[in-house]
């Protein structure tokens, strides 16, 4: 193959090789998320117990990998680390899912501060105590860029010298990262340069974002072209699944399926089921597990997906549901 590209990675989902086994497919559940309040939708859990009891929900219900945003009590957002472990613990102690904690934080609460210059910023303290309370998994995101909530411009200021300090950071505590894209330079040139210098062994995360570029500057919305684009960018051994901001949730997660892909779906994305009806995280993920079941499609169980992702199994047993027994 010229350059060492991988094959074309459409039309997987019904390979005559796999017509007697049902694709596994990884089901992220991204319950909070750090923009959203209680006000837009009542659902939106925001506190520890109320997110480990509502992720405890959509693992029964088929996600293996939670992405946790993590909030302060007047529901401001943080990374905080004893609030992140606080909210870990609490998952743990339900589930085996996978447990993903961001280091973007959000656009409020501890994460920003205004500068001298008049312009706010996502702190990048703020941003590395997300590393600190154990999860196995962090958000990456490798890039620099604007974004735009209530009225502010925030920079998201990601320079490749703090690259490689969070790269670095990730690898002594043993994080696997999931690469945060949502334009082909942070695949072809963010994240797959640390990707070549060996921070993130074989196989690599990515979540490919679309349908944020009304908050983010340099993010694209969502069609099947662009999709299809940004898949075949991706590295050798890449694992990758969609996020789908606002109602391209779920076309885009359908045509992720499509193509190959994983999934994830929650409230940080979208507040709604359809146009103008609030959604639930469990209605999310019940949705698309469903979906998928109709096209012979399985749910990957926590300790498949870590398998699939590269991922140590837990070495302490935790609860499992019975449709998540591997």
């Amino acid at each position: 193959m010229p350059g060492g590209r991988p094959p074309p990675r459409s039309r997987r989902w019904f390979d005559e090789g796999d017509a007697n086994m049902a694709r596994k497919v990884i089901v992220t559940i991204a319950p909070t998320g750090g923009m959203a309040k209680k006000s837009q939708n009542p659902n939106l859990p925001t506190q520890p117990v109320e997110i480990a009891e509502d992720v405890k929900r959509c693992y029964d219900a088929g996600a293996s990998i939670v992405a946790v945003h993590a909030r302060r009590p007047d529901d401001g957002a943080t990374c905080d680390a004893a609030i992140y472990g606080e909210i870990n613990s609490q998952i743990r102690a339900r589930c085996d899912i996978i447990i993903n904690n961001s280091t973007g934080g959000g656009v409020d609460g501890d994460m920003v501060e205004q500068g001298s210059n008049g312009y706010w910023e996502i702190m990048w303290e703020q941003r590395l105590k997300g590393l600190e309370a154990g999860a196995e998994m962090c958000t990456f995101d490798s890039h620099t860029i604007i974004a735009s909530f209530g009225g502010k411009e925030l920079l998201v200021h990601t320079s490749p010298n703090r690259c490689r300090q969070l790269a670095e950071l990730m690898q002594e505590k043993g994080i696997k990262p999931e690469w945060e894209v949502f334009s082909p330079p942070h695949i072809m040139q963010d994240a797959t340069t640390l990707i070549n210098e060996g921070f993130d062994p074989a196989p690599h995360y990515f979540n490919i974002v679309l349908n944020a570029h009304k908050a983010f500057q340099d993010g694209m919305p969502y069609t099947p072209k662009i999709l299809q684009m940004m898949v075949d960018l991706l590295p050798k051994d890449a694992v990758w699944c969609t996020s789908g901001i606002g109602p391209a949730q779920l076309p885009l997660a359908v045509n992720t399926l499509l193509l190959g892909g994983h999934v994830r779906v929650g409230l940080e994305d979208s507040l709604y089921y359809s146009h103008g009806v609030l959604a639930s995280n469990v209605q999310l993920v019940e949705r698309i597990v469903r979906i998928m079941r109709e096209m012979d499609m399985e749910p990957a169980t926590a300790a498949e997906a870590r398998d699939m992702i590269g991922l140590p199994q837990l070495t302490v047993s935790a609860p499992a549901a019975a449709g998540q027994a591997a």
